[in-house]
């Protein structure tokens, strides 16, 4: 039986889902997030009326989302629109879905007790 030739790239891909989980892993980012999909875009004072946080916390938080490629920032003095990264939002979305969708082999419970 021959191997397929074509390569995946299993580092790149578990860097992206780090990447990704990284940025998802703040409350206050996954809200973030859910205004901008229900808002489709939105500047730095949208959220500030929006979340109970300073705006420099606020800012921080799209800093590290855009970092990680989920959010995309439109520099318009002197604001910046903010909206979802539609191709890196997909990309996550798959990456986490073939992640998350693996099967857990052994039925997934270990005995703890068996020492």
């Amino acid at each position: 039986m021959q191997r397929s030739t074509h390569k995946i790239d299993y580092a790149r891909d578990t860097e992206n889902i780090a990447l990704f989980a990284k940025a998802l892993g703040h409350p206050t980012r996954i809200k973030i997030l859910k205004y901008l999909l229900d808002q489709s875009c939105c500047y730095t004072g949208d959220l500030v009326e929006e979340l109970p946080l300073a705006q420099s916390t606020i800012s921080q938080h799209l800093k590290e989302l855009k970092n990680a490629g989920l959010i995309q920032g439109e520099i318009n003095p002197p604001r910046i629109k903010y909206c979802i990264n539609l191709e890196n939002w997909e990309k996550a979305r798959v990456l986490f879905d073939a992640f998350l969708g693996q099967q857990v082999h052994g039925g997934g419970s270990c005995d703890l007790d068996d020492d």
